[in-house]
């Protein structure tokens, strides 16, 4: 193409960063050219681009001339080593790391909820952990149909939430179990910590590093993203959160289960099917009499949020519990990441980089 932007792939060789390659290649997006950008050890790979071969290069600060809009997912030390970079070259960037999320002045941002705080803006906007996303997309329809007064949510999250490695690990691990033989692990729960168990055949009430005031580092993403994203605060306290995150022996696709109360005593379960029904990006699948609710299955491999199990709290009125389900690797990073790229081109917020004259 003649016309268009110069799109980077930052850990183009990733789970997350082939998936971003994938997503660009469908995307609404006119792209002139694509680099794919990884470590020194993936450099030299040939990767595909709308049935184009890329040859992926090494990440230098050199390697964002020219560059209009940088997708990075490899790591947080890598993004805030480039990052900053690539803005200085006149890049816009959109992060799918926890690097900058908590940030005051970067936009968290889930297109379904809060487009608008792209106009904000300052050259990097970051990806919402793959958890929030999804909650974001089933709970922001209720929140503005009803309203919303507190969230409890339990997580049921899949191994590939901790990359292509501690999916392999899991793989390894339930041929082991299979086999007879004893299962060893270097990731689950979490690479930083003392300990290390087998997810395979079980459940791990820990993601990320447990913190001084017994949460997880995951659970204190989920309760501050939220605030963030819907009250533009990760200290607000209209919103009351709390969350449990555990890792199950899923491949792909994170479950949640939610207990919400709207505050509304005479809210209803239709009229909280309805606002999920009329939503952007949510799909309501709640057919008890029929056995219809989401599952990781189907949900893989797909942009969408699913929702069902939609019940209220028979104790408290004006509370509901859901079940929701989405593509950890899809709307939980790659798809939201373009997502927002395409609504940056759409609202006129990047522009291609003018080369300097000589």
């Amino acid at each position: 193409m003649s016309e268009g932007f110069v799109v980077a792939i930052l850990g183009a060789t990733g789970a997350v960063g082939t998936r971003l390659i994938q997503q660009l290649e469908q995307s609404t997006i006119p792209v002139k050219n694509v680099k794919l950008l990884a470590s020194s050890r993936s450099a030299g790979k040939v990767l595909q681009f709308r049935e184009q071969d890329v040859t992926v290069e090494e990440a230098t600060p050199a390697a964002f001339d020219g560059v209009d809009l940088v997708l990075a997912s490899a790591g947080g030390s890598v993004s805030k080593k480039f990052l900053p970079e690539a803005v200085k070259r006149g890049a816009v960037c959109v992060d799918n790391t926890s690097a900058f999320r908590m940030v005051p002045e970067i936009p968290l941002v889930v297109p379904e909820v809060n487009e608008s705080a792209l106009y904000q803006h300052q050259g990097i906007i970051a990806n919402p952990n793959c958890s929030t996303i999804q909650m974001m997309v089933a709970l922001e329809p209720i929140r503005q149909a009803i309203g919303l007064k507190q969230i409890i949510v339990s997580t049921y999250q899949a191994a590939s939430g901790a990359g292509q490695s501690a999916l392999n690990e899991l793989y390894t691990e339930a041929q082991d179990f299979l086999d007879g033989k004893q299962m060893h692990a270097d990731i689950f729960p979490t690479k930083g910590d003392q300990k290390h168990y087998p997810l395979a055949f079980n459940l791990l009430p820990q993601i990320d590093v447990l913190e001084d005031n017994l949460y997880s580092h995951e659970e204190w993403k989920m309760i501050h993203e939220t605030k963030k994203i819907m009250l533009g605060d990760m200290d607000a306290s209209e919103i009351k959160v709390t969350a449990t995150c555990v890792r199950v022996p899923v491949p792909i696709s994170h479950g949640e289960s939610i207990w919400i109360d709207t505050g509304d005593p005479t809210a209803t379960v239709d009229q909280l099917r309805q606002a999920i029904a009329d939503a952007p990006g949510a799909v309501l699948q709640d057919d008890p009499a029929h056995q219809v609710y989401p599952q990781p299955v189907n949900a893989t491999g797909t942009r969408d949020t699913y929702v069902g199990r939609i019940r209220p709290d028979l104790e408290n009125p004006g509370a509901f519990n859901l079940w929701v389900v989405s593509d950890n690797l899809l709307k939980g990073a790659a798809w939201n990441t373009v997502q927002i790229a395409e609504r940056l081109v759409a609202d006129d917020l990047v522009h291609p980089v003018v080369p300097a004259t000589k």
